[in-house]
């Protein structure tokens, strides 16, 4: 059996959420705060119910919350058959399948029907309120609300006549209060197994059998087991820690219930019995005279206070106390555990961890394992560096492939589901199709999205090769986009080498807005695309992060001269050659964009007057139903390129620049000849061509040294840098951010 799908509801920030599983690895990605935690803890306190795993208030989703708030404190008062159109409560459902090759024994009186096509199967388990208890809560709530209101009265009364400053006014208590006090008098655990459209895989509420019901005899810890290894990890590398050695006795005491290593622990016992012999004979003659001591107190007869040292030694003490685990430094020394480095050490552990845990899967010799075995392991990237972490998420594979083996049972799959916001694990897993994306939706909701359905959205697009390049791209190159809160997608080099400057004179030179925070303290990520932003397109609208794409308007015109010096060939047109010219925005023949991207996202125009055309909000843009991308100031997708700055349109980012920065670029250094000692200029920037810079610098043709004056772009970007000046705390202060970049960086620095 597996389980495929797992659905919780109204718990913390997973409002609505369903989570498809894998049938082994599965990896749930997400940022910080995005419900990783929230699924273990769901999980957690459902199937592993206990004193100490209760649901509290506090793990109700506040929007739902809010609903039962309404519900309660709402005039109007619902009839059972209204209040019984949906369960009121959180909820967790298990969709799980299975096959002919699995054992029937615990889940065939779980089954709905007979259909052989049906092979599914729903766990249900509630954290729900009746009807009876809305009637109950509604009552006393309005009890508490009036003896709330006397209490206040009565403070008042008390202190009638005191100064305002003096009085001790009673805080009238509300609803959060009395719900965090008494929400576990209303709402109750139910366990259900419920029937399921098998074709549709829709789950049908009304129709399930109650599990709580005494005739009905089902243990679910028969049907699945679920277990954790969480991120808080007790490893550290102070001398005194020995976490790694106290593994040890876990591991032994697992594996001596169920007895699988049966002769290695008969071996152990039999030497410990024979060391007792040993140790009592010792002890007779180094406990002497503490004995006869005790014995000199007499009792009430002769030789009732007459006591014997003898040894017992406990299998399960003695690892705990006296197992060390060391590491092998060289061929002849051994060094103890806490020598090693914290990653090392959380790596073992986690091992040993693993270690345990399968050997409660199998649970006891007398038991079978579940039906159902679930593992969560919990951020393992804690505490290790990216080698370790790859280690991790290379190995996790193999070490668990097995899945659960005992003896005289049926061999059963482990499912294990590692969460992570680590890029290392991301870009380091050989199954793409493993991870889930947490994407947070709203303040109070997530969804979970399966990276196979973003391949399916390229192959239906017929774009099977996009897809093969962006998998490569993200495992091997930028992974992190996966964790990133806002993106920006940049063409090349320069973009690359200045883009953090740029944000860092932003953050410098514009006040913040209120709820804004200084680009450089987000999670932003940069990412070069070349010009291909719009093989990324469906990933950007699948992760949903509010991005910019910076291009070049790339401007160009046609003619038919073949001769003209610096055309080259466009397309043919029966006999005639037309050739494109590259030329500023401005220049007055200039009509088309040679941009496949702003096409692309613009329909497939290449008018270049339209783009010349287009305000702020019409380049902010948002997919619609049709999965098309349109001018919406509602999107999170910007695509920035030039615009006129001081009566002139440049086409690419070298020109903007050159064109703002005028003295900046031809800035001059004083240098003495070595021959005569004589003090000569020369350029500062040495990866500009000379005879294009002194054009540049007398007829400020900023187009034509963007295009043939550039010897190495970066080298470009890192003299920019190189010459910066820095005065009063600011810095980049001599140069200026072409403006189409600068409002592009405004608008994502807003929340």
């Amino acid at each position: 059996m597996k389980v495929e799908s797992l659905l919780i509801k109204n718990f913390r920030l997973l409002k609505d959420l369903k989570l498809d599983l894998e049938k082994d690895l599965s990896l749930v990605l997400g940022k910080n705060n995005s419900g990783k935690t929230s699924i273990l803890s769901a999980l957690d306190k459902f199937i592993n119910q206990s004193e100490n795993k209760k649901i509290s208030a506090d793990d109700f989703n506040l929007s739902y919350k809010e609903e039962i708030k309404n519900l309660i404190e709402s005039s109007n008062e619902l009839s059972e058959e209204d209040f019984n159109k949906d369960i009121k409560g959180i909820t967790l459902r298990l969709l799980a399948s299975y096959s002919d090759e699995d054992d029937f024994e615990n889940i065939s009186k779980l089954m709905m029907d007979l259909d052989p096509d049906n092979n599914y199967l729903i766990l249900g388990y509630d954290y729900s309120m009746h009807f009876n208890e809305y009637q109950l809560f509604r009552s006393d709530f309005k009890a508490f609300k009036i003896e709330e209101k006397r209490k206040l009265n009565e403070s008042l009364e008390k202190e009638k006549g005191k100064p305002e400053n003096e009085r001790k006014l009673y805080r009238e208590k509300g609803f959060d209060v009395f719900f965090k006090l008494y929400h576990d008098k209303y709402f109750h655990y139910k366990k259900k197994s419920i029937a399921c459209d098998y074709k549709s895989r829709f789950i049908l509420e009304n129709q399930f059998i109650d599990l709580d019901n005494s005739s009905t005899k089902v243990n679910l810890k028969n049907i699945i087991n679920f277990k954790y290894i969480s991120a808080r990890r007790n490893v550290t590398n102070k001398e005194a820690d020995k976490t790694l050695s106290s593994q040890t006795s876990q591991i032994y005491e697992r594996s001596e219930k169920n007895e699988e290593d049966s002769k290695s622990i008969e071996e152990f016992k039999e030497t410990l019995s024979e060391t007792d012999e040993t140790l009592t004979n010792v002890y007779s003659t180094l406990f002497e005279k503490i004995v006869d001591k005790v014995g000199q107190f007499g009792g009430i007869k002769k030789g009732e206070s007459v006591i014997k040292v003898i040894s017992s030694l406990e299998r399960r003490e003695l690892l705990k106390g006296n197992t060390t685990v060391v590491y092998e430094h060289d061929a002849s020394n051994a060094l103890p555990e806490f020598y090693n480095g914290l990653g090392y050490m959380n790596l073992i552990s986690m091992i040993f961890e693993i270690e345990i845990l399968l050997q409660e899967f199998k649970r006891a010799k007398d038991e079978k394992p579940a039906d159902i075995n679930l593992l969560f392991i919990e951020e393992p990237e804690a505490h290790t560096h990216p080698q370790m972490q790859y280690v991790f998420i290379t190995n996790i594979k193999s070490l668990l492939e097995e899945g659960i083996v005992k003896s005289g049972c049926r061999d059963k799959k482990l499912q294990y589901i590692i969460s992570t916001h680590s890029s290392h694990i991301v870009s380091n897993c050989k199954d793409f199709n493993a991870i889930k994306y947490l994407k947070k939706e709203s303040q109070n909701n997530v969804k979970s999205k399966n990276l196979k359905d973003l391949e399916n959205e390229y192959i239906e697009a017929g774009e099977e090769q996009n897809f093969k390049f962006l998998k490569q791209y993200l495992t091997l190159n930028r992974s992190e986009l996966f964790f990133a809160d806002k993106a920006v997608f940049i063409e090349g080099d320069t973009e690359r080498i200045l883009l953090p400057a740029m944000m860092r004179k932003i953050d410098l030179e514009e006040v913040l807005l209120y709820n804004e925070l200084e680009l450089l303290s987000q999670n932003i990520s940069i990412v070069e695309v070349g010009a291909h932003s719009f093989i990324f397109e469906k990933f950007i609208d699948f992760i949903g992060v509010k991005s910019i794409v910076i291009t070049d308007i790339d401007s160009y015109y046609h003619i038919s001269d073949v001769d003209e010096k610096g055309a080259k060939q466009y397309y043919k047109n029966g006999n005639e050659k037309l050739l494109s010219i590259k030329c500023p925005s401005s220049h007055e023949d200039a009509s088309l964009t040679h941009n496949n991207s702003l096409a692309f996202f613009h329909n497939g125009n290449r008018d270049l007057n339209y783009y010349k055309a287009l305000k702020l909000d019409w380049k902010i843009l948002r997919k619609n139903r049709r999965k098309q991308w349109n001018s919406n100031k509602k999107g999170k997708l910007l695509l920035a390129f030039q615009t006129e700055e001081e009566g002139y349109h440049a086409r690419s980012f070298e020109d903007a620049f050159f064109h703002v920065n005028y003295d900046f670029i031809c800035e001059e250094n004083d240098i003495i000849d070595n021959e005569n000692g004589s003090t000569i200029k020369e350029f500062k920037f040495g990866s500009l061509t000379k005879k294009w810079l002194e054009k540049f610098k007398g007829d400020k043709s900023s187009f034509e040294l963007a295009e043939f004056g550039v010897n190495s772009k970066p080298a470009f970007a890192i003299e920019i840098l190189l010459y910066s000046q820095t005065d009063e705390g600011k810095e980049f202060i001599n140069w200026q951010i072409p403006a189409y970049i600068k409002e592009a960086l405004l608008w994502l620095r807003k929340e």
